[in-house]
């Protein structure tokens, strides 16, 4: 498993783990901003994985 590999479970298992804690009504913004921040950070590294694995 890469690091890259790694950093992308990583990301998964946290953005997971925000879910759980989501509440039903009114998500405060901290909680939105924060998944919306592990999720532009999962996006970057599947897509610095797919480049990785086109160029292998």
């Amino acid at each position: 498993m890469t690091m890259n590999d790694q950093r992308i479970q990583e990301l998964e298992e946290k953005i997971a783990e925000l879910k759980k804690r989501w509440p039903a009504h009114s998500i405060p913004p901290a909680l939105m901003r924060e998944l919306d921040d592990l999720e532009e950070e999962l996006a970057e590294a599947l897509e610095q994985a797919r480049q990785e694995e086109d160029h292998a």
